[in-house]
This record gives C-alpha cells, structure tokens and sequence, in this order.
C-alpha cells in the first residue's frame, strides 16, 4: 500500500481519503466543516452508526494531507474486503439500494439530506451492506428537489430493473458505465410491459423522458422544488418500487450444482472433512474459495479462519449462497459474482479508481475445488496459465485435480473433440510444479478425485 490520496478519492472537494502506511484516514476540508458538524451534532451519525447503517470512524491526531484546506482528520473502521455493485448479485444490489434509501430517510428527518447516493458508497461488512462515505451529507435546504435521484435510478433501480425483466447479466454494465446504467438506455433494453408498473414508469421511463427533454447542453437537468413531505413521498415511492422487484434464482446452471455431482455422501462428507482438516493446519485469515458456488466449503472456511470471499460465475449460486447469509446471520461470508475467465478489471479514471480483481489479494489461502477443469477443458485455459493465475491469488493453495475418467469430464468431452492432451495427472503437477512447491497428494475416498494442499514458490514454508 502506497502512502498518500487514495486513487478512487478524488471526486469530492468535501475531503478525500489518503493512507499511511496500513491505516486509512479521511481528511474532512473546511469547505464541508458546517455540514459534518451538523451531522454529529443532529444524532444522525449516532443512530446511522449504532444500526450499522454507516462505517463508523475516531477522530484522529493524524497529520492532514492537505493543511491549507483541512477541517479536521477521523480514521474509519477498515473495511475488510472491498466488493464492486458489477460483483453483487440481485439481492445484494437491492439491499444496498433499500439501506440507501433508509439513510436517505434518516437523514431528512434530522435536517440533513444524502446528497451522493452512488452504489459504489455502499460496501458489505458482517454480511450487512452500510455506508461507507461520512461525507455524503449536507444540511437540508427547504424546497430543494433530490439532488442525487438521477444518481440513485442510474446506480440502483436500472439494473435492479433490467436485472429483474430483461436478464440477470445485465448487472455487468455497471462495470463500463462507473456512473451508473444511463435511464435512457436501461428503458430501451426494458420489455414493454415494465411502462405498467407504477413506479418503474415514473421513476424510469418518464424520468428517462424528462431528462432528454429537459436536459441542457451541460447535461445537468432541472427539478422542480419539493418540500420535506414531498421528499419523504419520494423515498417511500422508490422503496416500494425497490422492494417490489423480484427475481428467481431457479434454474441457473450451477445454482442446484451440489444436488446433482456424481460424489457419494461419503465421498462428499470425507472431502469436507479433509478441507477443514487442511485449513485447519493453515489457520489462514483470509481465503478466497474460488468457483465456490453455495458456499458449502466457504463455511467450512469460515470456521477455521476470519473471512471468506465465495466467488462465483454463476447468479443463481451467489444469490442462494448470500439469502444463505443473511438467514443465518453469517459475519465472515461475502458472496461475489466473478467470471474467473475473465475476472474484474481495474477500471475508472486512469483504471484506478476500481481496482482489479488480483489487485485486491493476496489471500492468505484459496480454494481451487473441482474447478480446474472447467478452466482448462470449458474454457480452453492452459494448465500453466491456470497454476500461474492462482499463484497469484495467495500463497497456499487446496486444489483439486478431477480426471478425464471422472463423469463430470466425461460429459464436458461428449460434445466436443478431446484436445486436451496435457489434461493428465501428471500434466497437472508439471504444470502446477512451476508455481508451487508439490507435496502430498490426496486422494478423495470414493471418487477418482485428488486433493492437492500446495505452497507458492514465493511464499514462505
């Protein structure tokens, strides 16, 4: 970590975020010293905090970054691990919106208003989604509209909508629109029966109508005033039309994944006992379960260590895995959304404002179960390629090895020609050998399956 400003910490002339050394302040400028003092001294950031609403912060002695323009400097709680709104699936995007919107809520009630609603404020931490951006309020000015709605309908309803009506993949233009899914373009992709739907007409199509109608040549749009009542009847309407959007993990294609593998019980029950028996031995603080799907062994992860990130290709599976969370008030899971095939690129102004998916690593361990031969077989990936990827995403590795003989492969080589004559046992450990120092391998009782438990050549024995 670099000491100085923090690259995705440039946009608000309130503060900015800057490091030193491992820990992370937040300079607050004079400019925002009125609006921050009315945020402690209204009991907004009492009741936002003590709900988990907000990332509390202490106030610090910490030298300031930028003397001439400084208020003051507080250090927030770190923020474990940081997730993208292209990472979330469906749930987790509409509970970040739905949090926002009771902060919003919050806020007004006690004189001051959210004036930046962008998903990116938004983080998860113990299972929960919270704000994370002390300086995303300003005192209320009576009769002025919504400053942050567009932002709001950009950055959370449009893809909640497309997500729900058109496709669950949609969620991935979030990833080259950083400023949210533009209104216009979400109503185009939108099927027509979504202009019936009370809320999605008002604050989608007609927004997206008013704002090319209205809209001058700065591209800012106009609003008509709207007082405190008005307001309220604003942020009531979007959580109505919020929580109203519905969609179903079913039938995805791994969703139901665990249901149908050609494991016996036993064989299933004796590899998780030897993944908790591995982890175990590594006491690992963080892992990474990579292609985790449900997160049957990220809990057995996060029974051995601090935190587990689960991440996975498929919607279905994130979506079940996180309801999983939250149901059983799960702290050391984050389920995430990732195409190992082509994971989250570093992306923003001058590519970094968002960093890349290795960029947020290394993981103390990961998780590499039955999946090295989707990689290599589905995905046409050398087994080298594969080794030297995971070496990069921690130094201990518990990967599993799954034979063409196994009936998995053989119903991935059914359809189409087997190219894949480096796909062996001994192929893998060549391969693999490059990065990683080999030891025991271990075989899985009841399955022509094997486990290899391995240490990077650049990690410390």
């Amino acid at each position: 970590m670099i000491d100085g400003k923090h690259p995705a910490s440039f946009r608000d002339p309130s503060g900015f975020l800057f490091r030193k050394g491992p820990r992370l302040f937040r300079q607050i400028n004079r400019s925002c010293a009125a609006d921050f003092d009315a945020l402690i001294s209204s009991g907004l950031y009492a009741h936002l905090t003590e709900r988990g609403w907000l990332i509390p912060h202490l106030d610090s002695k910490q030298p300031p970054l930028d003397p001439a323009a400084a208020y003051k400097v507080v250090e927030p709680e770190p923020v474990r691990h940081i997730s993208y709104p292209y990472e979330w699936c469906f749930s987790q995007l509409q509970d970040a919106a739905l949090v926002t919107l009771r902060i919003a809520k919050a806020a007004l009630r006690r004189g001051l208003v959210l004036k930046d609603a962008s998903a990116y404020n938004i983080q998860f931490q113990d299972g929960q989604p919270l704000l994370i951006d002390t300086l995303s309020f300003e005192r209320y000015v009576d009769g002025e509209p919504w400053i942050a709605y567009r932002q709001f309908c950009e950055h959370f309803l449009a893809p909640l909508a497309l997500m729900a009506h058109t496709d669950v993949r949609l969620s991935r233009l979030l990833q080259t629109r950083v400023d949210g899914i533009p209104l216009d373009l979400a109503a185009k992709l939108l099927p027509f029966r979504t202009r019936l739907n009370p809320g999605l007409l008002i604050h989608l199509h007609a927004h997206a109508a008013w704002q090319g109608r209205s809209a001058p040549a700065g591209g800012k749009t106009q609003s008509k005033r709207m007082d405190k009542n008005a307001l309220l009847g604003l942020f009531e309407s979007l959580q109505g039309t919020i929580r109203a959007l519905r969609w179903d993990a079913a039938g995805t294609e791994w969703g139901g994944y665990y249901a149908g593998t050609n494991y016996t019980e036993a064989a299933f029950r004796e590899k998780e006992r030897l993944v908790g028996e591995i982890l175990g031995r590594w006491k690992p603080g963080t892992v990474w379960d990579l292609g985790g799907n449900t997160g049957v062994f990220s809990r057995i992860a996060a029974e051995k260590c601090c935190d587990v990130l689960c991440f996975d290709g498929d919607y279905g599976a994130v979506e079940r895995n996180y309801r999983t969370v939250k149901e059983r008030r799960e702290t050391r899971l984050l389920p995430l959304v990732l195409d190992l095939a082509n994971p989250s690129p570093a992306i923003g102004w001058g590519n970094r404002e968002r960093a890349g998916f290795l960029e947020r690593g290394p993981a103390d361990a990961v998780l590499a179960l039955a999946l090295v031969h989707h990689l290599a077989i589905g995905n046409n990936l050398p087994l080298e390629r594969i080794a030297e990827f995971f070496a990069g995403c921690g130094g201990r590795l518990l990967v599993e090895f799954v034979p063409k003989e196994d009936s998995q492969v053989r119903r991935m080589l059914a359809t189409r020609r087997d190219i894949f004559t480096d796909y062996t046992r001994a192929g893998f450990e060549a391969a693999f050998g490059k990065y990683f120092r080999i030891g025991r391998a271990i075989p899985i009782p009841g399955s022509l399956r094997t486990l290899y438990p391995l240490t990077a050549k650049n990690a410390p024995n």
